[in-house]
């Protein structure tokens, strides 16, 4: 049995596809030993007020949003991904050493920008190279879904690394974003070895993307998405309000670890099932999840509550966040998905900085309760829109 028809047969993915969610579980370890502890090391120890760590997140992910688009019609354009997925990595691995150097929070919001300006420009091409090489109409609900789970595996080895450094380092957070680096730069090296981009023919090529004749069901997406967004709000709301209800440091990053445990769990098999179901039952079924658990984020009064929110809504991103893209692989030809999945990303990041901004903003002047029972309500209405839609179309 040849290398390929192991990971086909075996695993259910091309080996492109298996090498880079190898890449993304390098990569996510270095971003998540840093993202929990960030808005704690902002309003701690540089002393941020909380609509200040609204402001970073809302930049830094509208930043990564509308570069998305850029970058997809780009690596459309000139039918290559590769260039952008190692620009983009890179940046990200420079932001964890610019971390470690800031003594106030411009700095930052400097780290933040460089982070998401890496991600922003290789997350479409990315997807499309995903998508490039998985079998046309076959199995791209289980691609995207073993990637998101070797990202998110990723991700929960990454804070767990953290609270291992935050003892030996007693507290001191500097060294840690400084050893973040190395993973970051394992992804890189892995990406430049591992992963390969088939030459595309370039001759009479001409690559046009209007608006006109995209799929209508795309454009409904897109609307559903934008009303999710609103509320949709950084999760660093999330461990801000875990902080508030009366979980340590520790304890915090220990509650990440758990939502980001069962999003690596789940991810692969919602991929399975969305491939036999169709992605739009698991889609409306994670809308409902996060409208329910944001709602009772709301309304908490205890931390012991938090310990069984996190992982719901780690099954809540598991439905959403790869089968969102399997949905949109469905609906538009693969030369043009790079500039899809940029539309789709930059709406709902650009959504994301209001988002933020707006739960800084609720959390400082109304109460810490109010971004995410706003959050619930903005949800449900995405999720009735896309209910109707879908019986609509039946």
């Amino acid at each position: 049995m040849t290398i390929r028809d192991f990971f086909r047969k075996k695993v259910g993915v091309s080996r492109n596809v298996f090498a880079l969610g190898i890449v993304s579980f390098f990569n996510d370890i270095a971003s998540e030993m840093l993202y929990p502890v960030v808005p704690i090391f902002l309003t701690t120890v540089l002393g941020a007020p909380v609509a200040v760590v609204g402001l970073i997140e809302g930049i830094a992910e509208s930043t990564a949003s509308i570069l998305k688009v850029v970058s997809g019609w780009f690596s459309d354009r000139f039918r290559s991904r590769k260039p952008f997925l190692v620009g983009g990595y890179s940046c990200s691995a420079l932001s964890k050493v610019l971390l470690g150097l800031a003594y106030s929070w411009p700095l930052v919001l400097l780290a933040r920008f460089v982070d998401r300006f890496g991600k922003g420009i290789r997350t479409s091409a990315r997807d499309a190279l995903i998508v490039e090489s998985t079998k046309v109409g076959k199995g791209q609900g289980r691609s995207f879904g073993f990637h998101r789970g070797m990202d998110t595996a990723g991700a929960t080895l990454g804070p767990l690394f953290t609270i291992l450094l935050l003892r030996h380092f007693k507290d001191n957070l500097r060294p840690i974003f400084f050893l973040a680096f190395i993973p970051a730069l394992l992804g890189i090296l892995f990406l430049l070895f591992f992963v390969k981009e088939k030459k595309k023919e370039t001759k009479r090529f001409i690559f046009t993307f209007r608006w006109r004749e995209l799929d209508r069901s795309f454009k409904v997406f897109l609307l559903v998405s934008f009303v999710f967004a609103l509320g949709n709000s950084s999760d660093v709301f999330l461990i801000l309000r875990a902080k508030n209800l009366g979980l340590s440091t520790i304890l915090t990053i220990l509650a990440y670890v758990l939502y980001n445990l069962t999003y690596a769990l789940f991810s692969f098999p919602a991929g399975i099932v969305s491939d036999r179901i169709g992605p739009k039952k698991v889609l409306v079924s994670g809308f409902l999840i996060f409208s329910v658990v944001y709602l009772f984020f709301g309304i908490a009064t205890r931390s012991f509550f938090l310990w069984l929110l996190f992982p719901v809504y780690g099954i809540y991103m598991a439905f959403t966040e790869g089968i969102g893209k399997a949905y949109i692989a469905g609906l538009v030809p693969s030369a043009k998905a790079g500039t899809a999945f940029g539309f789709y990303q930059t709406v709902t990041g650009v959504c994301i900085f209001f988002a933020s901004l707006l739960a800084g903003l609720l959390w400082t002047y109304v109460s810490p309760r109010s971004p995410f029972i706003f959050g619930s309500v903005t949800a449900l209405t995405a999720c009735i829109i896309f209910i109707v839609w879908e019986k609509r179309e039946c």
